[in-house]
């Protein structure tokens, strides 16, 4: 069936759209609406900015992710096994691995080596059970009281790219929404002026994965919720400026116009795409004001340098990053996503890691600092972690000052600091090999639930229906880690 554009009949994608929305609409108005805490303001309805809120008071109202891409060697980092020295060069024993599968890069190998870290640790006086942290990381210790360190994640993936899209979006297969982009969708904006979700992306040293956008991407939800990437030079975003000759009030009597025919095709097809569009428009007029102060750094007392490193005043280092995902926090943006490639050390690991470290420990040290200072850690949540971990026998050839380390989804660690957290926690406990968790398992899709939970949201009824099924971050898993809360 067909109609031209002013016929009141309705299309066959008109009445579907309009039912699907219709559906979405009926199932958002009881799992957001009716179902929320007594005084809550109620989630999102798909196509209503305006209605958003978390289902209990929140610990956390905004976050910051650290994700290490290419799976940081937690053996070598926080997960302390100084007993693997007499092990050294050893095979590791056939019980350990247990017919374990391995990737195609070491299942050849005709030795599985034991390949202790090179490295000393230090134990900290985190306020807790006593953090160990390697030397690699002297500026993290400073701070390891704010930390809740895990140290029994595990992961069904083995490979990087299902493994990042797990640790992403909360499953293997690609196309879901990413974490950033649920929390925009259940909370909304503190800063109508800056998108609620933004990512930055630091190269590292060595091997570096590829990074698709799609790891920030919104999936199906609403495509306002996808992650705004903020680029190290040139414009922060493409097309701040307006071409030359048109001026601000000549760009907002476009969008009036443009938004005015949007509006009417909307009420025409009920499709809800139009209205993200709009608000799309509206949001990058905003940003053209209020992204040029974002990153103007000229207002930031030598003191702040000082604390990240001069590193912090080069665009596309981590330390830039660390200061610029502070000041979009103070600026009320929901979810700040920072990735360091280069950790994918399957040779080289000691001269590669100690590059990384660099990059990474001082800038993440003074970020938990300056946060903490200004009163911003008590309500933001900050997590650090790769997507998998790093095996304990080497890669390829040993020697005592060179090894690398293959994939290992059996255990890994990664850590949580600020609004919420058990400070000075750690969390679950691997074997003498460092090669499986004996104590206090944690999945990814624990993980999500917990870091859900401490956003405010359940992550069971943060959901939303496609194609008849009601989808969320955790799938049909998860459970909230409790003794990761303080």
């Amino acid at each position: 069936m067909t109609r031209g554009p002013d016929s009141a009949q309705p299309t066959r994608r008109a009445f579907c759209t309009g039912a699907a929305t219709g559906l979405t609409g009926l199932l958002g108005a009881t799992a957001f609406g009716q179902t929320l805490t007594a005084g809550a303001p109620p989630l999102a309805l798909p196509g209503d900015p305006t209605r958003r809120g978390p289902h209990f008071a929140p610990k956390a109202r905004r976050v910051i992710y650290l994700h290490m891409s290419g799976a940081p060697s937690q053996l070598d980092l926080f997960d302390h096994k100084p007993d693997l020295q007499r092990y050294y060069d050893t095979d590791l024993p056939d019980s350990v691995r247990n017919g374990q599968r391995l990737t195609g890069m070491t299942s050849g190998q005709k030795r599985f080596p034991v390949a202790p870290s090179m490295f000393r640790f230090h134990r900290h006086d985190n306020g807790g059970d006593g953090a160990w942290i390697s030397e690699l990381l002297p500026h993290l210790g400073s701070v390891a009281h704010e930390l809740c360190i895990v140290r029994s994640m595990h992961t069904e993936a083995i490979n990087h790219e299902p493994a990042i899209t797990f640790v992403q979006t909360g499953t293997q297969q690609p196309g879901r929404p990413s974490f950033g982009a649920w929390a925009s969708y259940g909370l909304g904006s503190e800063n109508q002026n800056l998108p609620t979700f933004v990512v930055m992306i630091t190269q590292g040293f060595g091997n570096m994965q590829a990074l698709a956008a799609r790891f920030w991407g919104s999936g199906f939800l609403p495509s306002e919720h996808q992650g705004t990437k903020l680029r190290s030079s040139g414009d922060p975003v493409l097309f701040l400026e307006n071409p030359a000759g048109v001026t601000r009030q000549d760009r907002r009597r476009m969008l009036d116009l443009v938004n005015a025919l949007a509006e009417r095709e909307h009420a025409r097809t009920q499709d809800p795409e139009i209205t993200a569009r709009i608000a799309q428009q509206e949001m990058a007029f905003r940003m053209q004001a209020s992204v040029p102060d974002l990153v103007d750094l000229s207002d930031e007392h030598e003191s702040t340098f000082a604390l990240y490193g001069e590193e912090a005043k080069q665009p596309g280092t981590f330390a830039q990053s660390c200061l610029m995902a502070r000041r979009l926090n103070e600026r009320g943006v929901r979810f700040v996503q920072l990735y360091m490639r280069g950790w994918d050390q399957h040779g080289n690991l000691p001269g590669e890691i100690r590059k990384q470290c660099q990059a990474i420990d001082r800038p993440i040290a003074a970020l938990l600092t300056d946060l903490r200072r200004r009163g911003l850690l008590d309500d933001t949540l900050v997590v650090w972690g790769g997507e998998f971990g790093r095996t304990v026998y080497s890669q390829g050839g040993l020697s005592k000052d060179n090894y690398g380390r293959d994939h290992h989804p059996r255990c890994f660690t990664m850590w949580l600091a600020g609004a919420g957290v058990n400070r000075g926690h750690v969390h679950g406990e691997t074997c003498d090999f460092g090669y499986n968790i004996v104590r206090d398992p944690v999945s990814v899709h624990d993980l999500h639930a917990t870091l859900l939970h401490l956003c405010g949201i359940d992550h069971e009824r943060l959901t939303f229906r496609l194609q008849g099924r009601d989808y969320r971050l955790t799938d049909v898993y998860g459970r909230v880690v409790r003794e990761l809360i303080a």
